[in-house]
């Protein structure tokens, strides 16, 4: 699943007219990009939400040519806001088939992180310890880390605003660390059991909660490959030349 829901206001003028998810990225829309990624590592069903503008990403999704199923759930006939990313993947359960785990990745996104070694540590991770999702991670400065320990997340934190979640106690003050998060994930399908009903809410508050109530949140440390959060043109400029993807 991409979530792709965003409006993408630090991204204007670009997303006046067009959602954040079919910006321009090397000819192709961003989210064409990031499913391309997504196919390439063995995906063979995806699911893209929308709000903002949806009905182009519904255009998009109709057209697509990347050889697999594209549904598309459709956030603005249910909300005047989008669901954030928890409330948007529980919006989205109906759409999923199997039952087996799934990637989760943010659109506005573009990595080199290896996607289907992320998938294969959490298979491995969901039989050895019965992980119930894990979370691409790197070494990099950020004002909102994960806290890690040698088991997995067991905290966030905010340095901007000056607070700290700590859902469990580290196995280790000496294993303790901060790390930022990739904006990609892969879940086990029981996370669906794990919620009580809908609204707007993020995932990274979920993980809180579930990890509170016992549950493993394992991590993949993506740490080198080349990452890039395009939330503002100077970063989506950046991205660009950084993977040869000029503005067609």
């Amino acid at each position: 699943m991409i979530f792709a829901a965003g409006r993408g206001r630090r991204l204007r003028p670009l997303t006046d007219a067009t959602p954040k998810a079919l910006v321009d990225f090397g000819g192709v829309p961003l989210l064409e990009h990031v499913a391309g990624n997504l196919v390439a590592a063995g995906a063979h069903r995806l699911i893209v939400n929308a709000h903002y503008l949806a009905e182009q990403v519904a255009a998009w999704a109709e057209a697509s040519s990347l050889g697999i199923p594209v549904f598309v759930s459709r956030e603005d006939e249910e909300s005047p806001a989008p669901l954030d990313t928890s409330g948007g993947l529980f919006h989205a359960r109906s759409l999923f088939e199997a039952r087996d785990p799934f990637l989760l990745h943010n659109c506005d996104v573009v990595t080199e992180v290896d996607l289907a070694a992320l998938y294969r540590a959490h298979l491995e991770g969901e039989a050895r310890d019965g992980r119930l999702a894990t979370l691409a991670i790197a070494e990099r400065e950020t004002s909102r880390p994960l806290l890690v320990d040698g088991r997995g997340v067991y905290g966030r934190a905010n340095r901007t605003e000056g607070w700290e979640v700590v859902a469990r106690e580290p196995s280790s003050a000496d294993e303790a660390r901060e790390y930022g998060f990739c904006g990609i994930h892969a879940l086990s399908a029981r996370v669906f059991e794990r919620y009580a009903e809908g609204g707007v809410f993020s995932i990274m508050d979920s993980y809180m909660d579930w990890i509170g109530d016992g549950e493993h949140v394992g991590v993949f440390d993506a740490t080198g490959a080349a990452w890039y959060d395009i939330g503002t043109p100077e970063r989506l400029d950046a991205a660009r030349r950084a993977f040869g993807a000029a503005s067609a």
